[in-house]
């Protein structure tokens, strides 16, 4: 029998080898104490609802981790929704969602950046309506139509697909695919760019190590007003650098994509990795002083903030 065809022909580094994830299993990670001061810090109790926008306006809300409310066109956008208390194998969020479920507004489509559990929560994607449009990589569509999703589009890098007003790309990352013992980069992933007629254009990254991908996409979309970036889960380095950037890196990847702004994001949920909880975000305001950025131009949202453009 033929095993399916794979995308290990994009990866842009080696994937962790059995010896690799037995030595991260040992590492060690801040505990629960430490995550609940963080907690503290980073979120309060869930919005019950959200802020009204007009559709003339844009607004950015983070739920957390990767999952953010987008607001343009007069269209309601999930960036990779996780609204779930804990992901497999047995890792829980130690901040609860921004906002809460019930308070979200009709939901005109939804994007999925790649299959892995912290990006693609089966227990949320159950409680969409079946018609809700969904954007996933290549050959990831089976999965939504299997539980019954009507609307679903898998695009390889640089296809499209437009929803009223908003163009919505698939782009390049640095990352890879798994969502069981035998499926390793058997579906893509990669990063959305949303560009909004008369409006602004927000790249949102997904999950990715620092590479070339990011001057790719500054040459084919061009004019990025809006970069929603991942910060967190990079250390150890020895394991994480080829999948996750550091806050250095996210720095220069602003600068490769000539962002305008830039969203810090995949930090403050899940102890996915071995760095403190809160110093994902001062490492990357550091570095953005470092490097002579406008401060203003760095949005350090909290979860479930609102910003609008």
């Amino acid at each position: 029998m033929l095993r399916p065809p794979t995308f290990a022909d994009r990866l842009t580094a080696p994937l962790p080898g059995p010896r690799d994830i037995a030595r991260m299993v040992r590492e060690k990670r801040p505990g629960p104490a430490e995550r609940a001061q963080a907690a503290a810090v980073i979120a309060g109790p869930p919005h019950a609802t959200m802020p009204p926008v007009d559709p003339a306006t844009t607004a950015v809300t983070w739920v957390g981790h990767a999952t953010f409310v987008l607001r343009t066109g007069g269209l309601t956008i999930l960036t990779d929704p996780v609204w779930s208390r804990r992901i497999p194998p047995l890792i829980t969020r130690f901040t609860p969602p921004g906002v809460a479920w019930s308070g979200l507004p009709r939901i005109d489509a939804v994007v999925i950046s790649h299959n892995h559990y912290d990006h693609l929560d089966a227990a949320t994607v159950r409680r969409l309506p079946r018609a809700t449009p969904m954007l996933v990589p290549a050959r990831l569509a089976s999965w939504f139509r299997r539980r019954g999703f009507t609307d679903v589009t898998d695009l390889d890098w640089w296809q499209s697909r437009r929803i009223g007003p908003v163009t919505f790309t698939f782009v390049p990352a640095h990352h890879w695919s798994r969502r069981g013992l035998v499926d390793i980069n058997q579906t893509l992933w990669g990063g959305w760019v949303l560009a909004t007629d008369g409006g602004p254009r927000i790249y949102f990254a997904g999950d990715t190590g620092y590479g070339t991908r990011f001057a790719e996409i500054a040459d084919r979309q061009s004019g990025l007003d809006l970069a929603l970036l991942p910060i967190g889960a990079y250390e150890p380095r020895w394991f994480m650098r080829n999948q996750h950037m550091n806050p250095e890196e996210a720095v220069r990847a602003a600068t490769d994509l000539g962002a305008g702004r830039v969203v810090p994001m995949h930090w403050g949920t899940f102890q996915l990795s071995t760095e403190p909880p809160l110093e994902p975000p001062e490492r990357l305001s550091a570095a953005w002083l470092a490097d002579g950025r406008d401060p203003g131009d760095l949005w350090r949202l909290s979860v479930g903030e609102t910003r609008t453009m």
